[in-house]
């Protein structure tokens, strides 16, 4: 099962009075483990920065002056989150709206709501006492964000994506498959994705160790059960 983990930074907090997108950040999820991956863009947002927006994300607008318009990535976009793959949010109406705005503006399609996995309604559903911000929960579950100083919507996806496998109880039963999982580059739909940064869930073993173990196995005998792993 192919998921997206999304996350947006924008000017402000409504669409409708004229505040757009300036940055989108995507994770592909398969079979709930992160491939690696991702759709990232910083987007010039043709008005100004309010102060407060600025104090979130850091984003200028002498920043945002030298990245592309909405309009220039929206293919590329749409080919990375696919036509029904879930879409994986926190407060998913906030960004659902503004990714709905942009689309309106370029007169494609618009996202249907049946796709929003919403975490904070997960989380509200799970934890009888909140708080339920993306803090909280990291906090919650011993998620490091020590990397973070001010919000990113590239680095949120990736910090929700853990969050979400600990929603659905789904890290522990997964850990075995990431090494596997996080070989995927490329093929979504046939579209060339980026992959920028991976981090294995499981620990690399090296030739050499893994010629030791062999050597071990083979002083147990014939009917040891390291044998049928072999």
């Amino acid at each position: 099962m192919r998921e997206i983990v999304l996350d947006t930074e924008t000017t402000g907090l409504d669409p409708n009075q004229g505040h757009r997108l300036v940055e989108v950040g995507c994770i592909e999820l398969l079979n709930r483990i992160p491939t690696g991956a991702v759709f990232h863009a910083y987007l010039n947002p043709d008005r100004d920065m309010p102060a407060e927006a600025f104090a979130i994300h850091g984003l200028s607008i002498e920043f945002l002056r030298g990245h592309k318009r909405f309009s220039d990535v929206c293919d590329e976009f749409l080919a990375f989150i696919g036509d029904d793959t879930p879409l994986v949010i926190h407060n998913a109406s906030f960004d659902y709206g503004f990714l709905c705005a942009e689309l309106k503006r370029v007169e494609r399609a618009l996202i249907t709501r049946e796709r929003l996995v919403d975490t904070l309604a997960m989380a509200r559903r799970k934890h009888s006492a909140g708080p339920y911000n993306l803090d909280a929960l990291c906090a919650r579950y011993g998620i490091d964000t020590s990397r973070r100083t001010k919000h990113g919507a590239l680095l949120d996806a990736e910090i929700l994506a853990e969050v979400y496998l600990e929603l659905i109880g789904g890290r522990q039963a997964q850990l075995g498959l990431a090494e596997t999982a996080a070989k995927r580059v490329t093929g979504v739909d046939g579209v060339v994705i980026r992959r920028e940064r991976t981090t294995p869930l499981t620990p690399r073993i090296s030739d050499a160790d893994r010629e030791a173990h062999r050597a071990f196995v083979g002083t147990l005998g014939a009917e040891a059960i390291w044998q049928k792993y072999l």
